[in-house]
């Protein structure tokens, strides 16, 4: 080994000793005064809490009682006019030194003895809502990098947390004008990295226990969260959302944190066992899932969270890989992925969560799935939203039904309709009902009309349209409401006749499943689906199947139903209770439906259904039985057109029947006798000329609009990739609005 020159020992002493020595000598300065700079600080942060926050803190004593340990006594903060929100009787906390001399300020003992944090929320008034107060408006326009931001606060949540913790008797509560909470840590320890605590929750109701290692310095932290004999449960959150969710155990894991690259990343996992979930918006009963976790590695750039690829969903059996990104700026992006490989399709329906798909409980199935799901949404133009879901299959079957049978509908079976949670009369459908109508003698007319008002592709599509959906999901978001839906004729089957009207989460991602399989495994025919859809759904008040709907409306059987009457029933099919809205009191149709008669006569008669026809396809010809007539009350079209839209097929809501009220003569008007001069007659024609070429407008729109969503459902994608269909249907978008410009461009001529 090679000896070091004498000389440079001598430079590197000459200048570490003078070095040491200035160290020493601040250091001893820095002790010696250091009781009086804790008084400052102590004076300088009670006189910023109280100029900022309104915060008026107060502490006892405080003192050193080591080299880098302090001791706090009586302790309390309370914000101005409002409850105390924190005391303490004893506080001790020691810091490392070595960070400190970096100004890094490390936890290393903390010791804490009887004390509270105090939330309440009491008729509107806070006493945390400083906690909300903004920050002064400042010049700068520097906008947050999120990565530092996250990669800062996830370092100053680690250094808080002291290599040993020893609290007893310390509360947590909350308390607002209809619930409270309370936590009281009776004792919680940290030592050599060991977490211990037993917590008491609402005096006495169950006892929690936090225990797991803490290592906050290697950025590893293993927690568990588990109660004594009981369930980990919050009823406040109950009471507060309508939702019960409760759980064994719940475990959290952080192993790692990077920076680096514009970019913190956050490795860790998240998991809990029996989680218990009750909500009207996700299924009327428990929803329990055995065992989940998810493996979630939290990327976190300059403009944007995701969860990346790498990370892994299980739910008991099944793994996935999710892709969730939130993008901010320059305009807010929503980007979601959820892949699969090929799993056994026992242990995907195995691993379904208890509750949560009551009629598939119990079906066997074998060979395998793959699932892939993608969407995209660009706040900034939701029109262009893009989305995909595909359910692969390899050798796929049903084995053997369970608790429901999805053949059943093959054969005669009893339908029960419901109202209200109420179960009504119930129809056999089959050959011994002779109210049941074979699907041979439904006239043509009705069946097009209504496969093409509700599912134009029916015959050609497995069950789902994925335009429909797409264009769905656009109209809830511009909307933000679920206001436009997505269902074709088999979803709305098996809607029907297989689920209950409940309008929540795990219906409807059930009706899905169960339309995928039945379509997939060719359990049905579609011709068997349309007859039976037809023979069930409903078309007014206690009106179920195409054969009452016939006899109601018009007196005929259903094979005697004309052009007119059959496009009529397709459209009261979204809002069957509305029905007899349409009519007026002759027994006419109101002007409002003239439209929707010259759109899905157009599109029957571009597809060869029916003659092209210059006389809205029937409008004119369309009476209601005589004897229903007198049921019609006199209202406005604007009522009219309202109520029509109303008691769709998910509603069951009873529709009032509104007169429109007779207007009063004036007192000159009965003097005089009311008069109408030639210029108010004029006036009058010239107001309902214009109104007719709005509506004729409106109706040549609407024509154009639906047609070219005909031709977006049933382009030949045969030989096609997907950028070749994305093309086309971008060039149909275009030139459905190349026409609709010259519409409106000819009217205003």
């Amino acid at each position: 080994m090679k000896r070091l020159n004498p000389k440079y020992i001598r430079i590197a002493a000459f200048t570490l000793i003078p070095l040491f020595l200035i160290l020493l000598i601040g250091g001893y300065i820095a002790y010696s005064k250091r009781e009086g700079l804790l008084q400052k600080a102590i004076v300088k942060a009670t006189a910023k809490a109280k100029r900022d926050y309104n915060l008026d803190v107060k502490i006892g004593s405080a003192h050193f009682t080591g080299a880098s340990t302090v001791s706090f006594s009586d302790v309390t903060i309370v914000p101005e006019q409002r409850d105390s929100l924190l005391r303490i009787k004893n506080f001790v906390v020691s810091v490392k030194l070595l960070p400190l001399i970096v100004g890094e300020i490390k936890l290393s003992d903390v010791l804490l003895q009887d004390g509270f944090i105090n939330l309440t929320n009491l008729k509107g008034v806070k006493n945390f809502d400083f906690l909300f107060k903004k920050k002064r408006d400042t010049t700068s326009t520097t906008k947050t990098d999120l990565s530092v931001l996250a990669n800062n606060l996830v370092n100053e949540v680690l250094y808080k947390i002291p290599d040993n913790l020893t609290l007893t008797n310390f509360s947590v509560s909350f308390k607002d004008d209809s619930s409270q909470l309370k936590l009281l840590a009776k004792t919680a320890q940290i030592k050599e990295g060991d977490l211990t605590s037993t917590i008491d929750v609402d005096n006495g109701e169950s006892t929690w226990h936090f225990v797991g290692k803490l290592h906050p310095s290697d950025k590893n932290i293993d927690i568990k969260l588990y109660a004594d004999g009981k369930k980990i449960e919050l009823p406040i959150i109950q009471k507060k959302l309508h939702l019960k969710i409760n759980a064994d155990t719940i475990t959290t894991r952080l192993t790692k944190v990077e920076h680096s690259g514009g970019e913190t990343r956050i490795y860790g996992s998240w998991g809990v066992s029996n989680l218990l979930l009750n909500h009207p918006g996700l299924s009327p009963g428990d929803i329990v899932f055995p065992a989940a976790s998810i493996d979630a590695n939290l990327f976190v750039g300059s403009n944007y969270v995701s969860i990346d690829s790498s990370s892994m969903i299980h739910i008991k059996n099944v793994t996935a890989r999710p892709f969730i990104k939130y993008t901010l700026s320059p305009t807010k992006i929503y980007e979601l992925k959820m892949n699969t490989d090929w799993l056994k399709a026992a242990d995907i329906f195995d691993s379904f969560p208890q509750g949560m798909f009551d009629a598939l409980d119990g079906i066997q199935v074998a060979g395998k799935l793959k699932y892939a799901m993608h969407l995209y949404l660009d706040t900034s133009k939701p029109d262009d939203l893009q989305f995909d879901s595909r359910l692969d299959k390899d050798g796929f079957k049903v084995v053997k039904y369970g608790k429901t049978d999805l053949g059943k509908l093959n054969n005669p079976f009893v339908y029960t309709p419901y109202e209200k949670g109420k179960p009504m009369a119930p129809h056999l459908i089959g050959p011994e009902n002779p109210e049941f109508t074979t699907l041979d003698k439904i006239s043509p007319n009705l069946r097009n009309a209504v496969m093409t008002a509700e599912d134009p592709s029916f015959f050609n599509n497995h069950g789902f349209v994925e335009e429909a959906f797409r264009k769905s999901l656009a109209t809830d978001f511009k909307t933000k409401k679920f206001k436009r839906g997505a269902s074709g004729i088999s979803m709305q089957l098996i809607k029907n006749s297989f689920l209950s009207r409940d309008k929540n989460l795990a219906r409807k991602i059930e009706e899905i499943l169960i339309v995928w399989i039945i379509e997939n495994n060719r359990i049905m025919a579609k011709s068997r689906m349309l007859e039976v859809y037809l023979n069930i759904i409903e078309w007014g008040r206690n009106i179920y199947g195409i054969s009452e709907a016939a006899h109601y409306y018009f007196g005929k059987s259903p094979s005697e139903l004309t052009l007119g009457e059959s496009i009529y029933l397709a459209s009261i099919v979204p809002y069957p209770k509305g029905g007899l809205y349409a009519f007026q009191p002759d027994g006419t149709l109101r002007p409002g439906l003239h439209g929707y008669f010259n759109l899905i006569g157009r599109l029957m008669a571009d597809k060869g259904l029916t003659q092209r026809d210059t006389s809205a396809y029937g409008f004119y010809t369309v009476r209601l039985r005589e004897s229903l007539r007198q049921t019609i009350a006199p209202i406005d079209t604007a009522k009219a057109d309202s109520l029509m839209k109303q008691g769709g097929n998910d509603d069951n809501e009873t529709l009032p029947v509104i007169e429109e009220p007779a207007k009063k003569p004036s007192f000159f008007q009965r003097l005089f006798g009311k008069k109408d001069t030639t210029d108010k007659k004029q006036e009058e024609k010239e107001k309902q000329k214009e109104q007719t070429a709005k509506e004729k407008l409106k109706e040549q729109i609407d024509a154009l609009k639906l047609d070219y969503k005909n031709r977006e459902y049933n382009i030949d994608t045969a030989g096609r990739t997907r950028k070749d269909i994305r093309v086309e249907r971008r060039r149909l978008k275009q030139e459905e609005k190349d026409k609709e410009d010259e519409l409106k461009a000819k009217a205003n001529l």
